[in-house]
This record gives C-alpha cells, sequence and structure tokens, in this order.
C-alpha cells in the first residue's frame, strides 16, 4: 500500500541522474520537531524512477519551503495561532504591504515578513493581530496613532479601507461586542452560564440550525427552544452549548441581551408586522458553517426540534411554565442550571 498521493509528472532537468526527464511530485504525511514539538503535516516532494543510486527523492528550494510553512501552520493551528496565510488576509483587508502593517502595529519592519514565512508568532503578538482582523476600529486608533509613519495617499488608502471594513465586520465586531458587554459578570464557567463562556459563534449556529429545521420560528419559541437546548446539553453533559445566562420570565426563560441577540449581524431576521405588535421572524443564515456544532451539540438540537417542532409559541411557554427550574425561580432571577437536570423527559 502507497504511503503517498500523486500530486502531477512534471518534466525537469533531475538532479539525481542529470537528466530532463518526467519526474513525479507527491505528497504524504511527515513529521517534523518545533519547540520541541512533534508535528506531523503534508510533505511535498519529487520521485525519479530513473535514478540508479539508492536514493530516488529529492526537493528543491522552493518544496523545501513550502514543507517547512505547512509544518509551522500545522503547529500554530494546533495552538491556537494565525496561519501565515490568515496574516496575509489581514494584510489584504486594509491593502497593506507587510512593512505597512509592521509600522502600523510599531513592530520591526521586518517582523510581518517573518511571521508569513518562517518565524511563529506568540500569543501576544497573535492577540493584537487578531484584535485589528476583528475591529476596524482599532486599526484606525493604531493609525492615528503611527500617522507619521506613512505618506498621504498611504493614509488616505488605508482609512479608505478602514470605513469599508466597518461597514461590514466593523458592524458585526459592535454588535457582538455589545451582547458581550452584558455578560462581564459571568468571565467564568459556573451554575448560571452552565460550565460555559459566551460563545457567539456557536449561539448565531444554533440560530441558524434551528431556522433552517423550524417553520414559522419566532422570537418567543426561539427563546425557549435555546433554553431547552442548553439544558439538555447540562442534563447530559454538564456544560451548555451557548454560554448564554437565563431569567425567570412571565414568558419562561429568557436568555440575558435577549434583545441584543436580535440584533447580531450573523442574525438572520425579518421584522413582521402583528397584531398590535412586530414579531421577529428567524430565518437560515446559509453563510454560516453547521459544523462549528459538535455532533453531540446536533443530537441536543435535533432532539428539542423534535420535541417542540409543532409547537405554537403559547404552548411551549405554557410547558416551559411546569418545568421544575421555573417553579423554583422568581420573576426576575436568574435559573441555575443545576435546577435543568431536572427538565421534562425528551
Amino acid at each position: 500500500m502507497n504511503d503517498y498521493n500523486l500530486i502531477r509528472t512534471i518534466q525537469i532537468e533531475c538532479p539525481l541522474c542529470g537528466k530532463i526527464h518526467e519526474v513525479e511530485e507527491r505528497k504524504r504525511i511527515a513529521a517534523t520537531i518545533i519547540k520541541d514539538e512533534k508535528v506531523t503535516y503534508e510533505e511535498i516532494y519529487y520521485f525519479c524512477p530513473d535514478s540508479d543510486e539508492e536514493e530516488n527523492e529529492f526537493t528543491t528550494g522552493k518544496i523545501e519551503n513550502i514543507n517547512l510553512l505547512n509544518a509551522r501552520n500545522t503547529y500554530r493551528k494546533a495552538k491556537g495561532l494565525l496561519t501565515s496565510d490568515q496574516i496575509v488576509a489581514i494584510r489584504n483587508m486594509y491593502d497593506l504591504s507587510q512593512v505597512d502593517l509592521a509600522r502600523l502595529l510599531g513592530w520591526g519592519e521586518a517582523t510581518i515578513s517573518r511571521y508569513e514565512s518562517k518565524a511563529i508568532q506568540d500569543e501576544a503578538y497573535d492577540n493584537m493581530l487578531r484584535i485589528i482582523k476583528k475591529n476596524p476600529k482599532a486599526v484606525l486608533e493604531l493609525l492615528q496613532k503611527n500617522t507619521d509613519k506613512f505618506s498621504t495617499s498611504k493614509l488616505i488608502s488605508i482609512k479608505q479601507k478602514i470605513m469599508e471594513n466597518l461597514s461590514s465586520s466593523g458592524m458585526e465586531f459592535l454588535s457582538r461586542q455589545s451582547l458581550e458587554s452584558e455578560y462581564i459578570r459571568f468571565q467564568e464557567p459556573c451554575d448560571a452560564n452552565g460550565n460555559t463562556l459566551l460563545n457567539i459563534d456557536k449561539l448565531e449556529a444554533v440560530i441558524s440550525y434551528y431556522a433552517k429545521r423550524v417553520n414559522n420560528l419566532f422570537k418567543v419559541k426561539l427563546m425557549k427552544m435555546l433554553w431547552y437546548a442548553d439544558s439538555l446539553s447540562f442534563k447530559n453533559y454538564q456544560r451548555t452549548i451557548t454560554g448564554l445566562v437565563y431569567c425567570h420570565d412571565s414568558m419562561g426563560a429568557l436568555p440575558i441581551g435577549h434583545y441584543k441577540i436580535v440584533g447580531l449581524q450573523n442574525v438572520n431576521m425579518q421584522e413582521e408586522d402583528g397584531f398590535e405588535i412586530t414579531k421577529y421572524h428567524f430565518l437560515v443564515n446559509e453563510n454560516i458553517d453547521e459544523n462549528i456544532l459538535s455532533t453531540e451539540e446536533r443530537n441536543v438540537l435535533d432532539a428539542v426540534i423534535n420535541k417542540f417542532n409543532s409547537f405554537k409559541s403559547q404552548e411551549i411557554v405554557e410547558y416551559m411554565h411546569e418545568e421544575i427550574a421555573y417553579k423554583k425561580t422568581n420573576d426576575k432571577e436568574i435559573i441555575p442550571f443545576s435546577l435543568a437536570r431536572q427538565i421534562k423527559d425528551f
């Protein structure tokens, strides 16, 4: 059984036999040591079928650099660091050269070049890169601080890109920041958040997952289905999915900051006129990757959908009123997930 995959055959001058002929370009899984840790990565190499020597594999300087970059990026992913391609993408967001980005951040001019090719950034540098990736306002503040490092034309170009990003990712950042501000009191895993810190990516994915599978999903029903998903997950796995904190309300369990959830940029919601009220209709967001949800989490969501798909909003409210977690808490009190272990059977 071969331990490689054939990429292509190419005609080059082979350094092993000294002839110009077709050689195979292959790839395989290889291992190396980076920062005292073993890393397995995808390695590219050439194979000469005509070599009379025992050695019939070789690489070029360009291929060596690609292999080293693959190994380093594998290490980065394992450590939760940005890959070289992701750093390049951050530069491209603002049309910055490697030197431009280094100057913007107040780093040495060769720093970004090294991070995109050879060196692996430490966590502090990685965090700074993530900040400017998510928050164009932070880029504007850095630009104002380092104005003297750029020409007038470059300043205008960067500011234009900042404004473009503010109208898209920037608005998303601000909407997330607004919801996160409601959870400042819950910065540690606890009974109130079900041993899970607020995870907006998963919250958006859960809402889209529900909207794709539940007809006419409106706000009241969604809020209850969020609580049931988190409660069932806590009952089964001792942790919730979203990290939301829920309070006792006349309409059942209601997440803290529920009105800001509606405003998240990745939550696809449309307002509809109802009888004397505005109704919030939630729809699927096709741009969200459901793979962010684990198999366990999707099983929990499917169980909730199977249970409540046919329920009308008032029916799920009345059903929730009979839960022990609701009966044992008072109006506006946080509903602890330790009580959620006693939810009705699914």
